[in-house]
């Protein structure tokens, strides 16, 4: 996979975090950050999906009823909230 570099500003409590968990991972920072920001982008993508297909369900049903607290819950379990 290609890759490019990056420049960006974290604070020093952050910096330090990131440092020791590193060390006790035996793991270098750029392998911590870039874990990180995949599994953030991929929570963010699924939320987005979620509040898609609520609102789709919304626009079908055109009021708030029973199927829609099925449908929230289901979607929950589905993306394990």
């Amino acid at each position: 996979m290609a890759s490019s570099t990056s420049s960006f500003r974290i604070p020093d409590e952050l910096r330090f975090r990131l440092e020791g968990a590193a060390h006790r991972l035996n793991k270098g920072k750029n392998w911590i950050i870039n874990r990180a920001l995949e599994e953030y982008l991929e929570r963010h993508s699924r939320a987005k999906l979620r509040e898609e297909a609520r609102r789709q369900s919304l626009l079908a049903s055109r009021k708030r009823g029973k199927g829609e607290t099925f449908w929230e819950k289901a979607a929950a379990e589905a993306w394990n909230d």
